[in-house]
């Protein structure tokens, strides 16, 4: 039969190199980076999160949940309907491409793509030394649920990999889910887990971010492409049922190096009719009372049923839980922790409402309201400060300019995890915390090379005192 390669040689793609000699990797996606799909009393099954045509619809229809205390789960409140993650390619599948309808590469739902495409090229295989692990962000990052599946898939992988410890790379809050699991099962974290690489966690939450997310919900795509995806105030009423989000409000028992501040222009009428405006500032814990009042009469209506949605008390009793059991967390003897934050980006930090010339008349009314933000430096989602709380024995912390999810498209991000991973052809002198090559001396090349009986080719042997000893990446 005649071969169309020989015509079309880019049509063949080459088969990529494996190493089978690498430390299995899972990967573990934040809020809001696992695809879910509903799935009928008949089994049909469709995705839900994300697409990005009739998606507002399908979401309210499918995705709008109702938290139940005694199970301490949310439920969809379509009782035919259950919410399922995709297991294909060995759990990469959920957190890839998040709408794989999507012809053009979106950055918004090429999740872990570039990163997936990279370690693939550095010689790791799907279903060998890469794995992923999609969940229902919805839930509680402490949910026994996701516990236990998280265990499982430690299990799964540590015997596909013929009981190699493996690397854990988690984003956002993922790096919550993960840290819960590791005070809840510290001996089995132990046993599986060789290193943990945590990539911009809310270890401490997102103060501003989630005060906003509470109050008037959130846009996860701008501009006229925001058309076409789920309204703002759509996934507000969802989120308002998720314990996930409230386990990401800014811990009120942190040292903050400012406290987040919750600010609302607020219109007074004293007794004798006499208006004022006035400027009040909320601490943590001061506004939660505001946050409720705020939220008291929310209702949606679904399927012609209006359904109440206030401020969720028995969900944030839970998420203080969460926030103790975070705390608890101890890294075993033998586990490496990197922590990766990043930086040079405006970050919602304290919030306020209204202004002076048009102040908050009830508090009600901050719900329809844009906010303006107090930033500190961030990634725009999350604080610095923040992030760089992990409060564990880290091997090193590394700070990078970049945005919240772009960080995951970034060079330097995929430098960095290729030296901690020891995965392609590693530089043993390149420096992350500099994303700097250290060039070696001549008496170190030589020590190299007579222990790894090679050298890189591009090395130079230069004094320390050359003004070239120090090269960029």
């Amino acid at each position: 039969m005649f071969d169309l390669r020989y015509i079309f040689p880019w049509t063949h793609k080459k088969a990529p190199f494996v190493n089978p000699d690498l430390d299995p990797v899972l990967l573990v996606p934040g809020i809001g980076g696992s695809i879910l799909c509903a799935v009928n009393e008949k089994g049909r099954r469709e995705r839900v999160w994300v697409r990005l045509f009739a998606a507002d619809n399908e979401f309210k229809s499918k995705l709008w949940s109702l938290y139940d205390p005694e199970t301490g789960k949310t439920l969809s409140l379509d009782p035919k309907t259950k919410i399922e993650v995709p297991t294909d390619r060995h759990g990469l599948y959920a957190s890839d491409i998040l709408d794989p309808d999507v012809v053009l590469p979106m950055s918004i739902v090429c999740y872990f793509h570039d990163l997936i495409q990279k370690m693939i090229d550095w010689g790791y295989e799907e279903g060998s030394t890469l794995f992923g692990f999609g969940y229902d962000f919805r839930q509680s990052n402490r949910l026994p649920e996701v516990m236990d599946g998280f265990k499982s898939k430690l299990e799964t992988i540590y015997k596909a990999s013929g009981g190699k410890k493996l690397n854990i790379v988690s984003h956002s809050m993922g790096g919550v889910l993960v840290k819960s699991f590791l005070a809840l099962h510290h001996d089995v974290f132990e046993k599986f887990v060789n290193t943990w690489i945590a990539i911009a966690a809310p270890f401490q939450g997102a103060p501003g971010f989630i005060m906003d997310v509470l109050l008037t919900g959130v846009e996860f795509v701008k501009g006229w492409e925001r058309e076409l995806f789920v309204a703002k105030w759509s996934m507000h009423q969802l989120l308002i049922e998720c314990p996930s989000v409230y386990e990401l409000m800014g811990n009120a028992e942190f040292k903050w190096p400012e406290t987040p501040l919750l600010k609302i222009w607020q219109k007074e009428v004293d007794s004798l009719g006499k208006v004022s405006v006035e400027l009040k500032t909320y601490n943590p814990e001061e506004s939660i009372a505001v946050v409720k009042s705020a939220l008291v009469n929310n209702t949606v209506n679904y399927k012609g049923k209006t359904i109440p949605l206030p401020f969720n008390d028995k969900i944030f009793k839970w998420a203080l839980e969460t926030q103790k059991t975070l705390k608890s967390a101890k890294l075993p003897g033998g586990v490496k922790f990197y922590n990766i934050f990043c930086n040079s980006y405006d970050t919602p930090f304290s919030v306020c409402y209204g202004s002076e010339e048009s102040p908050i008349e009830s508090l009600q009314d901050i719900l329809h309201t844009e906010a303006d933000y107090n930033c500190t430096d961030g990634d725009g989602t999350v604080p610095l400060a923040s992030a760089m709380a992990d409060e564990l024995s880290a091997t090193a912390r590394v700070g990078i300019p970049g945005e919240h999810r772009g960080v995951l498209h970034e060079d330097r991000l995929f430098r960095i995890l290729k030296h901690w991973l020891n995965a392609g052809d590693p530089d043993p002198f390149y420096n992350p915390i500099i994303d700097y090559v250290l060039l070696p001396t001549k008496a170190e090349c030589e020590k190299y090379e007579k222990h790894f009986h090679h050298i890189t080719a591009q090395w130079e042997s230069l004094s320390e005192d050359s003004e070239d000893y120090c090269k960029s990446a």
